[in-house]
């Protein structure tokens, strides 16, 4: 996600702590999933460190980031913008969860049965996998995580959706080329937003429940 170890580690470190301070300025259940998102952000950041240090192949650091990056955040978003929105949009971000479990379920079989493989290339992490069906489920993950995002029913959330699609497709051509690898900024950005986006809620005020509540 970085171009180097040192990289990851310090953007990682830097990225979990804006998760820690995300998560202390909850004021909702609901809002924990997404609030902690940057916690696992950077988690991964600093397992991809580990990958660079230990010159890649298919050791527990790859398979705990190939983890974090497929099946988990598949889920993990969704489920978190489905604790969060609105009433309104709840039914349709469902709808995304179900696909997203399914698309999480094929990922993890496939990293079960054909294990996570890294290479370093020059100031890049080139990983691949051997899944079924890649097209439909990179279809899949992309329903479930930004789709999730822009279909919340919340604007800061939309924001943070249209900043992941645009952010990610340029990472992605940067990656592909091999030149350097800037999904670490990207990372720290939406960790930003979500700071933002925790700071935005309303505070929930319980109902008054009869005449005794007022005194």
């Amino acid at each position: 996600m970085c171009w180097s170890a040192t990289a990851d580690l310090v953007a990682g470190t830097a990225v979990a702590g804006v998760g820690v301070a995300c998560v202390a300025r909850t004021r909702s259940g609901r809002e924990l999933p997404l609030a902690a998102l940057p916690l696992l952000l950077g988690a991964h950041q600093l397992v991809e460190s580990v990958v660079w240090y230990s010159g890649g192949g298919s050791g527990p650091a790859t398979t705990a980031w190939a983890v974090i990056a497929l099946p988990l955040l598949t889920v993990w978003v969704p489920a978190g913008v489905l604790c969060a929105c609105p009433p309104h949009a709840r039914r349709r971000v469902c709808a995304l969860l179900v696909v997203a479990t399914l698309t999480a379920a094929m990922l993890a079989y496939g990293l079960a049965t054909g294990p996570a493989k890294a290479e370093i290339r020059g100031h890049t992490v080139g990983y691949t996998f051997d899944l079924p069906l890649t097209p439909l489920l990179i279809v899949g993950y992309l329903l479930a995580t930004v789709g999730s995002l822009l279909l919340s029913g919340d604007r800061w959330l939309r924001v943070l959706g249209i900043l992941v699609a645009l952010g990610a497709l340029g990472c992605w051509v940067l990656w592909r080329l091999e030149f350097v690898s800037t999904w670490c900024a990207l990372a720290a950005v939406c960790s930003v937003v979500v700071f933002r986006w925790v700071g935005t809620r309303p505070v929930s005020v319980p109902a008054e429940r009869g005449p005794a509540a007022r005194y």
